[in-house]
């Protein structure tokens, strides 16, 4: 594969299980051209859940920043400690993805993290293109989740850039749960001597 080849993850959150699509949203990254290098079906707990997303305590007071500039946008003035804000926020996400099985994988191809991105769409559903898992799947929205006091059921995560990518994969997977192999379709997609 050339060396443009790039290695994301991916999580179908609780919600994609229960709602019975993991058939159908692993079928759009495979269509798109992906190839699945691992997966697994599991509950992750809640210190997996926390790890996957805290790296830092910068990046809890940047959630809670963004928090309340989202909303600021909207029209609903918030005020109070961003760690304080950042910290509810990640707790509901963690409580949320140790709720459920999840399933995780990590799919590989050129440009993978801005190819699954896309076809993901916007962390808010309802910003989200018809046409992305998200904008064709559900209908969650920020305003819900904050009025339910609890996690924007969006269906997937999807590693937002490489630095996420690196640190994310080795919270879900060992190396030797991660495979390398040639299917057909690489030569389709990736040779340039293709006849």
């Amino acid at each position: 594969m050339s060396n443009k080849a790039e290695k994301t993850l991916v999580v179908l959150k609780p919600d994609t299980i229960q709602r019975n699509l993991i058939g159908d949203i692993i079928s759009r990254f495979e269509r798109a051209g992906l190839k699945i290098i691992a997966m697994k079906f599991l509950l992750p707990t809640k210190e997996q859940a926390y790890k996957h997303y805290v790296k830092s305590e910068e990046e809890i007071v940047a959630l809670g920043n963004r928090s309340i500039e989202g909303n600021k946008k909207r029209g609903i003035e918030i005020t109070g400690d961003p760690k304080e804000i950042g910290q509810k926020i990640m707790d509901r996400l963690v409580e949320y993805l140790a709720l459920s099985p999840v399933v995780a994988m990590v799919l590989e191809g050129n440009n993978s993290i801005q190819i699954v991105r896309k076809l993901v769409g916007s962390t808010e559903p309802t910003s989200s293109d018809v046409g992305t898992i998200r904008g064709d799947y559900t209908i969650d929205s920020y305003d819900l989740a904050d009025g339910d006091n609890r996690a924007v059921r969006n269906l997937v995560h999807a590693s937002a850039n490489q630095v996420d990518a690196d640190y994310e994969i080795p919270v879900w997977f060992k190396d030797s749960e991660i495979f390398t192999y040639k299917n057909v379709r690489d030569a389709v997609l990736y040779d340039e001597k293709f006849n």
